[in-house]
């Protein structure tokens, strides 16, 4: 896992070193506010007589991405304020139910008071992360053989919440990297689960059987770098790492995005999406996402 996330940092640093011509913009003072409001479709059909011959399986999908930064600069310190909301389902013919591809609701907030002249910040840092739709387990079941579902989770379940201080490194608004060694990680859960017959201690999200909270203390590290490839195509690289010092310090918690947004006009922009996400309080593996598509996007 250590090598892993040293990968995931050197991504992040080259993709910082290809920012920093774009990073020497002069600072503009006061509150900057940005945001925008994407949709994303795709569509496979086929006729009986390709299924049949060809093989293929009709779906439709779609995602809803929202982004709003509001950040305010100050002769000697930063606010950096950013709410995300990204949800995705789709429908295969014949299966009985529609499934979530993803679902992430997170707000962070980050305060740096500046030392000297310096691209260095005293910091603090709030991040808060959940997901808005319930989701679940599919299985047969084995009286009926009929597809069925089980709910797994909810609003607030899970819902991670950290804090603490630490030191900002900053450039600009889109290149920089906040370490924060006590960082404090609080685990929500609705407590129905965890009372549910068949989870034992730790074996939903962490949180012990009966128990709706779990506690940690940390190291954490983020950074965010932004930058244009070539013209009208732009990435997106979004890192958050963090490890427990109380359980397990070794097995290093990964969230890696990159967005790579190709502008076609105004209104319509091709996106890839990779996200890479490891945590084993969830799931003893890597959960990779990728989405390629054309959609619509209005910014404000």
């Amino acid at each position: 896992m250590k090598k892993l996330s040293l990968l995931f940092l050197g991504l992040l640093m080259t993709a910082g070193a290809m920012a920093q011509d774009a990073a020497e913009e002069e600072v503009k003072l006061g509150w900057s506010r940005d945001g925008v409001v994407s949709l994303l479709f795709s569509q496979s059909a086929f006729n009986a007589e390709w299924s049949n011959l060809n093989g293929g399986t009709g779906n439709i999908t779609g995602n809803a991405n929202l982004v709003y930064n509001f950040n305010y600069r100050a002769e000697d310190y930063t606010w950096d304020n950013r709410l995300s909301f990204d949800y995705g389902i789709t429908k295969i013919d014949g299966d009985e139910f529609a499934r979530k591809t993803n679902d992430r609701l997170e707000f962070n907030s980050l305060y740096g008071k500046q030392i000297k002249e310096s691209n260095w910040f005293y910091s603090a840092f709030l991040n808060f992360r959940t997901q808005a739709f319930k989701g679940y387990i599919f299985f047969e079941d084995p009286v009926t053989g009929e597809p069925t579902r089980e709910e797994f989770s909810s609003f607030f379940s899970p819902a991670y919440l950290q804090v603490g201080p630490g030191l900002l490194w900053k450039k600009s608004d889109n290149l920089k990297v906040n370490i924060a060694p006590a960082t404090a990680r609080f685990i929500f859960v609705d407590s129905d689960f965890t009372s549910t017959p068949g989870y034992v201690d730790g074996d939903y999200f962490g949180v012990d059987a009966g128990e709706g909270t779990r506690f940690e203390l940390g190291a954490s590290l983020s950074g965010y770098a932004k930058f244009d490839v070539m013209e009208n195509i732009s990435m997106e690289n979004i890192l958050n790492l963090y490890s427990n010092y109380l359980e397990d310090p070794q097995n290093v918690d990964v969230d890696y995005t990159m967005n790579l947004v190709m502008k076609i006009n105004e209104y319509i922009n091709s996106t890839f999406t990779f996200q890479a996400v490891y945590d084993d309080n969830a799931i003893q593996g890597f959960q990779i996402r990728e989405v390629l598509g054309v959609g619509v996007g209005y910014k404000f």
